[in-house]
């Protein structure tokens, strides 16, 4: 990925990563005692994988790979859905969204085979 569009993904990558430290320090300093064990589980998952998709944004920003944009596309929009859907899971939200939640981790997937992928075909 070159250019605006690589600064672009840099940016959002960065900015997921410190949304997942931000929401990490907030479910252990601002929610314990506040969620049981099993839903302070699900924020610190939520916080996890938020961590994992920024950083496989960089990756794709910071390479210089075929299909770097479409795989950063995929892994905002399912860390978004992932990690969005389990936060609100977490406080409580509809169950109906952990049958949304999959969907999320399916685009995080694809976001890194479709980086994978574009890594080895890069010569």
């Amino acid at each position: 990925m070159s250019g605006s569009a690589g600064s672009r993904a840099g940016a959002l990558g960065a900015l997921f990563c410190a949304l997942a430290v931000i929401a990490g320090a907030f479910g252990a300093h601002g929610l314990r005692g506040r969620l049981d064990a099993g839903h302070l589980a699900l924020w610190e998952t939520a916080a996890r994988y938020l961590m994992y998709g920024g950083l496989g944004i960089l990756a794709a920003a910071a390479g210089r790979w075929r299909h770097g944009a479409p795989a950063a596309g995929l892994m905002a929009a399912g860390g978004a859905i992932f990690s969005g859907t389990v936060f609100a899971l977490a406080l409580g939200g509809p169950r109906i969204l952990g049958a949304v939640t999959p969907i999320g981790g399916v685009l995080l997937i694809a976001g890194f085979l479709t980086l994978a992928v574009g890594a080895l075909r890069t010569r």
